[in-house]
């Protein structure tokens, strides 16, 4: 039956049979190839940078004392370039909008940040210690925004940090905490040229042309 209709058609089955197979071969081309598929946009998380990951400048580096034998509170006023000069800076940085980051100013006699609250959350603290530069959040949940004590544990690559209010301690590269599950964030850092482009692996302290070096923070990305 299907010989008379292809004869009555005009058109030989042999034919026919090759033109659908053509056709079932062009529709398959339009299909994905496998593995080509689009990720899913909670997939492209970790290919974006989100906004509270911008680098901020925190100044020279020769304006942060290269702090180590004297330790004690932070904000206290130390010589760097023959002027006395507090040990760390404090920037607020919002989470939505970190180009708009600005230095705050604490007294190292009152001790006490001048917010208070969830303002707390967007600050961070940035210093020198024995030739490194450092950056953490300024706060934890019962400080209150008050700057904190560093400790020489005397083992190289540790160091802490100590609140002189509860007497809570944090090692100064992981941010762990010496008491229950909390952990201080640690931001990253980069030493850059005086284009505040060009980024230089190198410590600060004593290093050749370090004066001229620029010190840049931001949160470390999450991932996700």
């Amino acid at each position: 039956m299907e010989g008379r209709a292809a004869q009555r058609s005009g058109v030989p089955q042999c034919r026919r049979r090759r033109e659908h197979h053509q056709v079932d071969a062009a529709s398959s081309n339009t299909l994905p190839a496998q593995g080509s598929a689009r990720p899913k946009p909670s997939e492209m998380n970790w290919l974006r940078s989100r906004p509270d990951t911008s680098w901020i400048s925190a100044g020279p580096a020769s304006s942060f004392p290269n702090l180590g034998e004297d330790a004690g509170s932070l904000i206290r006023s130390r010589l760097c370039d023959a002027q006395l000069t507090p040990g760390c800076k404090i920037f607020h940085v919002p989470k939505d909008q970190p180009s708009q980051a600005s230095e705050m100013h604490i007294s190292p006699e009152s001790l006490e940040s001048p917010v208070v609250g969830d303002e707390l959350k967007d600050q961070v603290l940035v210093f020198q210690y024995r030739g490194n530069f450092h950056a953490v959040d300024h706060s934890y949940p019962l400080s209150n925004g008050i700057p904190f004590d560093i400790e020489d544990f005397g083992v190289v690559l540790s160091a802490g940090l100590s609140c002189p209010k509860h007497g809570w301690s944090f090692d100064l590269f992981t941010g762990t905490a010496d008491r229950a599950a909390y952990k201080l964030a640690v931001w990253e850092v980069q030493l850059r040229e005086k284009d505040g482009v060009t980024v230089v692996d190198r410590r600060g302290g004593d290093d050749v042309g370090a004066q001229d070096r620029t010190v840049w923070v931001r949160r470390k990305p999450r991932m996700g």
